[in-house]
This record gives C-alpha cells, structure tokens and sequence, in this order.
C-alpha cells in the first residue's frame, strides 16, 4: 500500500479523474458547456474514448460532478465568510469576487440551462445550505433586533406554494437582494456593462447601499 493507505493504481486513478475534470473545465471557459465532449478531453489527453468512460460512463456525469464542485465552492466560500462575521454586504461581495476569479464556473450554476439536462437533487441541498446563510444574514440586516428565521422554517411554511400561498415578507425581501445580487453580478460577467464609462465595483456597492437601506 502506498503513503495514506492507498496504492499507486488507486492513485493514479485520482490524478486521472482530476485531470479529466480539469480538461473539461478548460473545454467549458472556450467552448461553452453546451460543446462539453469526453471525446474531445480524451483526445486532448491521449486516451481512447472507451478508457476516459472507464471514469465518466456520460457526459452528463462528468457535467454533474462539475455542477457539485462548483457548488461546494461556493457555498464554502460563503459559509468561511459568514462564519468570520462577514455582514450580508460581506457576503454579497464575496459571492461576486467568487463569480469574478472564475466566470463560466458562476455561468455554469446561474447561467442558461445545459439543453436535456437536469442536476441531481443532492445539489439542492448544497444550495439549501448555502442559501440558509444568505438569508439569514440579509434577515438580521433588516432588523438587527429580531433574531433570523431559519431558512428551513422558511421552507417548512412554503412546501405547498402549489396550494397558491406565497411567500412571507421577509423571505420574499431577501430572495428580491440576492435575485438583484446575482442579476448585477450576471450582466457584469457577461459583458453588458463594457465601453459605459463606469466602475463595476462601484455600481455593486452602490446597488449594495441602495438595497440594504430600504
């Protein structure tokens, strides 16, 4: 066995799966997700078709286990801040400087739908967990005197919007900041705002201000 229990194949089995995964990042910043090819990384890596599906079987798993990484970073990303004692302007800036380091992983989450693909379930609960937070901090941002609501009695209210319920005030003004958070983060990474003679940054702190004081 090798140095933490695992042998040479197992580890080169690692390297191989990252490497993959890496290839197909690179794949998504030139050519988009929609173009993702395991017959393509393969080629790029030197491998036949058949051995890169011995560690994706489809394109859509290796396409999901982006989704989860790009996910997990996120949400670490915000619950590190949170957990510091960033403020909910904190954790907005931290959601944008996230989406700026890396813009087609931001795109990948929140941008156009993948044609005939749907993300497992489990990525929801990432999501959950990561909007609990954000909620939660934009709550104790309207009034600093009342305690936060959690996230789940949130949804615990809300599980039968079918039924024609809605949501509550204060949910509803919170998913409004962070619908408005990510729509100023989107057109800035897409490229709207180019050649209009303003500071990105700026017009995000000034959204920030805007927001949070009503």
């Amino acid at each position: 066995m090798g140095t933490g229990g695992t042998s040479p194949r197992e580890r080169y089995r690692a390297q191989v799966h990252a490497e993959i995964k890496q290839h197909a990042w690179e794949q998504v910043a030139t050519t988009g997700v929609s173009a993702l090819s395991l017959n393509a990384i393969a080629k790029r890596m030197g491998m036949s078709g058949p051995a890169l599906y011995r560690y994706f079987a489809s394109r859509d798993e290796l396409l999901t286990e982006l989704i989860r990484d790009a996910y997990r970073s996120l949400a670490d990303a915000v619950l590190a801040a949170a957990d510091s004692g960033a403020d909910v302007a904190g954790l907005a800036h931290v959601v944008r400087d996230w989406a700026l380091a890396d813009p087609q992983r931001y795109f990948l989450l929140y941008g156009t739908p993948v044609p005939g693909y749907h993300a497992p379930e489990d990525t929801a609960k990432i999501t959950s967990e990561m909007m609990a937070v954000l909620i939660e901090a934009h709550t104790a941002a309207l009034s600093a005197e009342a305690p936060a609501t959690p996230f789940d009695a949130h949804l615990g209210e809300h599980r039968h919007w079918a039924d024609d319920s809605a949501p509550t005030a204060a949910l509803r003004k919170s998913l409004a900041f962070w619908t408005r958070v990510h729509g100023v983060v989107s057109l800035e990474l897409a490229g709207h705002f180019n050649g209009m003679g303003f500071d990105p940054a700026l017009l995000f702190r000034q959204e920030l201000d805007e927001l949070l004081a009503h």
